[in-house]
């Protein structure tokens, strides 16, 4: 099992979960630790887990490593993940931003199911967090 760190600048970065060698991912949390899905080591395309059919997410092209969420329409290209476990946000015109990491990954695809399950959800969660209350 790889842990999944969210990347903290000038501070210790915060485990979020886990990947294990099946592809599936897990959110730390107090108590059991909870499944919120998996990647398809095969063909790279990356499921939430929900009640019912999962629910597809993205999909990582297993060459190059680059990462799309799937939406209504064409994919939208959210960032890139590298051999290493580092994964790298997509900005428009400026420097991809680093994000997080899994420790000791197997795959682009454990890591992209990771990006897309844990980090991002993670980096919404604190945006929405330190926006202000309109009053």
């Amino acid at each position: 099992m790889s842990k999944v760190y969210l990347a903290i600048p000038h501070a210790l970065d915060k485990v979020l979960g886990h990947v294990n060698e099946s592809g599936k991912v897990t959110r730390s949390q107090i108590g059991i630790d909870r499944e919120v899905g998996h990647a398809n080591l095969a063909t790279g395309d990356i499921y939430a887990q929900r009640f019912g059919p999962d629910k597809t997410v993205g999909r990582v092209d297993l060459s190059s490593g680059k990462v799309y969420a799937t939406r209504i329409g064409p994919d939208h290209y959210v960032g890139w993940v590298g051999a290493d476990g580092r994964m790298h946000r997509h900005r428009a015109l400026a420097p991809d931003v680093h994000i997080g990491q899994v420790e000791s990954p197997l795959s682009f695809a454990h890591s992209a199911a990771a990006m897309l399950l844990l980090v991002l959800p993670a980096l919404e969660e604190e945006a929405v967090a330190e926006t202000p209350a309109q009053e």
